[in-house]
């Protein structure tokens, strides 16, 4: 026998030993999708009038200005035809080249193959005009409400993003070139990977982003030192042990939101919002929010107020034996703080001595990118859920979030995993991401409606705890952190938000990048920059116009603000007292559920 016969054996046993896997793994799919949970329709999908508005809007079109759908159709039919006649005259040639190619560059399609081999340029230049043809038509249909247009118009775009041909493996250069390399392998670890997705989420398909076995909160995330000196059924207080000798009078209370877990902001040493806060010498605790099960139904925004922020307040006023406090929240944590003390203030309470925001709204006039997801249908659905079931599953707010950056967040990573047969990164980041929390089923019903769709605290007709509540309530300092590109709170938003409060002291700055990264951004990375301006009479164009822009992290600004609100120093405090030993290290019990 010779050697290249050797390997021919070897490559042909390799290969049935593949389909041999395949075929246990397919029966092993089908067992898991028997399993697949029954999900409201209005979980899984816009309602049929957001397609009917789209249909009666493009044939009213039609029969007012013909000529436009007509112009339309003319000018897609013109540049395929155009570009299969070049494709052919290409190919007459005898070489095994490509027609002009003048598409616009997009990361998808990187690989040198879609620009050098006729047939898979061919698809991606067809794909990339009709694309192109599609969201032109769709951008140009009138009588459509700006509402109804930016969700037909997202929906569209989900649509194409979702028919790309990178998302298939006939028409995917990568994984047919894996797939021959490893005779057959990197398909049976994708099959892999995708069984093994599908059975974690009870038949649903939900993209693992990071290596779950890469990262253990609290021992290589979420590792800076501190105490739980309190727990209630909320949440777990966390103090962190200080790391300077002097300390300001004044603590420091953060609430992250409970969508996820307070260790964004202690992903590990380097870029850890939590430690630099206590080398700043300051006394910092920060609220760890309970993971709510069925048992949570009767939790409501009420609730996270009187059990959350309220106790919080009076547990760090008892521990470090001051009248004040100065309090962060992070988006809808801050939301809730705003209300918080719009509420504290009705009550004549002074307990919160500064505020400072994190990319929160208080006016939901606009939600972002994220409205398309806020109108009846889907927040029937989920009341529908919530109702049932006492708590809205992590599964759907996961899934919602991914969905506003389909191609980074669902598309690539299953096109690496499931067609590359490729493991999911060791990516910290990406790992918090997919450690997400459910929500009480009263909670976010409430937020929803009285929030998110009647802007109620906005308008002044918030009632709650016995109060009618307002923006201009808010009547502490304020400093609210805004960022660029924010796709979840729009930093436009949040500025008109700001403005309507009616403290006398408030400043916005509006960080670079996004919701995450422009809130972590230690000063040492030296990456995003920052803008202020002083002059909160502007609308939000004309300020960000006006504005003065400052290289680097916005974190060391918000401190000399800080500073100036939390007393003189004194001698560092150790966490808890005889009242509040500790109950265990940080990052504590409630993180870890």
């Amino acid at each position: 026998m010779t050697t290249k016969e050797g390997e021919d054996i070897v490559k042909l046993e390799r290969l049935q030993n593949n389909l041999a896997r395949m075929e246990e793994l397919s029966e092993r799919l089908l067992q898991a999708f028997s399993h697949k949970r029954q999900i409201d329709p209005g979980l899984q999908g816009p309602g049929q009038d957001v397609f009917f508005k789209a249909a009666q809007a493009y044939m009213n079109d039609a029969v007012r200005s013909p000529s436009k759908v007509f112009e339309h159709q003319v000018q897609y039919w013109g540049k395929t035809f155009k570009h299969f006649l070049e494709a052919q005259e290409a190919l007459a040639t005898g070489k095994l080249q490509v027609p002009a190619d003048n598409t616009p560059t997009d990361p998808r399609f990187s690989n040198p193959l879609w620009s050098t081999h006729p047939y898979f340029n061919y698809i991606k230049q067809h794909y990339l005009l009709t694309s192109d043809a599609m969201e032109k038509a769709v951008g140009e249909i009138d009588g459509l409400e700006s509402r109804d247009r930016k969700r037909i118009e997202y929906f569209t775009r989900q649509i194409l993003d979702m028919m790309a041909p990178t998302n298939f493996l006939s028409t995917n250069p990568d994984a047919l070139t894996k797939a021959v390399e490893t005779d057959g392998e990197s398909l049976v670890r994708g099959l892999e990977n995708l069984v093994h997705d599908i059975e974690a989420n009870q038949g649903e398909l939900l993209v693992t982003l990071a290596d779950k076995q890469a990262f253990k909160v609290g021992e290589n995330i979420a590792t800076t030192p501190g105490e739980v000196v309190f727990r209630n059924r909320m949440f777990e207080l966390i103090q962190f042990h200080p790391t300077t000798e002097k300390v300001h009078t004044i603590p420091l209370i953060i609430f992250p939101p409970w969508i996820n877990k307070f260790y964004i902001m202690d992903l590990k040493e380097k870029n850890s919002l939590i430690k630099w806060i206590v080398d700043q010498g300051y006394t910092l605790f920060v609220v760890s929010w309970v993971n709510p099960d069925e048992s949570y139904a009767d939790v409501g925004v009420d609730t996270y107020i009187e059990e959350g922020y309220l106790t919080a307040f009076e547990q760090v006023k008892q521990i470090c034996g001051v009248k004040k406090v100065n309090a962060v929240g992070y988006c809808i944590a801050g939301t809730t703080l705003s209300v918080t003390m719009a509420l504290l203030n009705k009550r004549k309470d002074t307990t919160v001595n500064s505020a400072t925001l994190f990319t929160t709204l208080t006016d939901f006039s606009d939600q972002g990118e994220f409205s398309v997801f806020l109108e009846n249908d889907f927040v029937d659905g989920i009341e529908r859920e919530a109702t049932a079931r006492g708590f809205l599953d992590s599964f759907f707010m996961s899934r919602t979030f991914s969905y506003l950056r389909a191609n980074d967040l669902i598309y690539g990573p299953a096109i690496r995993s499931y067609m590359m047969g490729e493991a999911p990164p060791a990516f910290d980041l990406l790992y918090w991401n997919g450690d997400s929390t459910n929500l009480p089923g009263r909670m976010v019903i409430e937020y929803l409606r009285w929030l998110c769709q009647g802007n109620r605290f906005a308008d002044g007709t918030l009632e709650l705890m016995g109060e009618t509540l307002s923006l201009k309530d808010v009547k502490v300092p304020v400093c609210a952190i805004a960022c660029e590109t924010d796709h979840i709170a729009a930093a436009a938003t949040s500025y008109q938000g700001v403005q309507q409060m009616g403290s006398k002291n408030k400043t916005f700055i509006l960080s670079q990048s996004g919701h995450i990264a422009g809130i972590v951004n230690p000063p040492s990375k030296k990456k995003y920059g920052h803008y202020t301006n002083e002059d909160l009479t502007l609308d939000f164009r004309a300020w960000r116009d006006r504005a003065e822009f400052h290289e680097g992290s916005w974190w060391p600004r918000w401190e000399t603000w800080l500073s100036r609100k939390s007393g003189k120093m004194i001698e560092a405090r150790t966490p808890g007292d005889s009242q509040h030993p500790s109950l265990c290290s940080a990052p504590g019990t409630y993180v870890l559920g």
